[in-house]
């Protein structure tokens, strides 16, 4: 979402037209080094570009994996039962304006899945995302992806706590994230992946994911 705010406050100030060539330069430099990072990543590395920067990050807690496993599971399973589209894990290098992401979990309906090629690695943003919290990437993913999942209109958001095992829905309202859902107990039911509705244990317990992944099956 444009932010109107300090596009007015920009245009007060006196030396507007010198603070929009900085930034100019800023972005056509950050520019040269996005094209580098295509360039330099290979599929060994999960890596992400923010704001100009590069993003490595480092090995994954049991939990957040345990976590990110199962409900990827849950959620291909069903997808590819009712040729619902494509869901990606971890390494589907999704494109934003000016960054570029690799969410724990991703899903596309149909309408941009039938356009990808296999040789593809780099993917246009998604219509659902997953991100399980971890101590280095909490800030990131409650801040500026966020921000740009929402104004890029990622039309549905879980956050997941697998320590606490916690997770919150957001879904896209006249563009803007509403809290639909907060909880550790009970289902949660995606607005994005049609039918998709699952017991919110069953991302955490590995006895509730298998009865669930059953009833996905059966």
């Amino acid at each position: 979402m444009f932010h109107e705010a300090i596009y007015e406050q920009i245009l007060e100030l006196p030396d507007a037209p010198m603070l929009i060539q900085r930034v100019s330069h800023t972005l056509n430099e950050e520019r040269k080094r996005r094209e580098q990072f295509y360039n330099d990543i290979d599929e060994s590395m999960k890596v992400e570009f923010i704001n100009g920067e590069i993003i490595v990050h480092s090995p994954v807690m049991k939990r957040h994996n345990d976590a990110s496993t199962k409900l990827f599971k849950l959620i291909s399973t069903f997808v590819d039962i009712h040729d619902l589209g494509f869901a990606g894990y971890e390494k589907i290098m999704s494109t934003f304006t000016r960054n570029d992401y690799e969410p724990d979990i991703v899903f596309f309906g149909n309408e941009k899945a039938s356009k990808f090629k296999p040789e593809q690695t780099l993917f246009p943003v998604p219509d659902f995302v997953v991100e399980v919290l971890s101590k280095g990437t909490a800030k990131n993913d409650r801040g500026i992806k966020y921000d740009d999942y929402e104004t890029h209109e990622v039309k549905e958001y879980w956050i997941i706590d697998p320590k606490n095992e916690v997770i919150e829905q957001y879904i896209l309202t006249e563009g803007k994230y509403e809290l639909k859902l907060k909880s550790s107990n009970g289902t949660i039911k995606s607005d994005v992946i049609t039918g998709f509705e699952i017991p919110i244990q069953a991302i955490f317990d590995k006895k509730l994911n298998v009865v669930a992944l059953k009833k996905i099956l059966a």
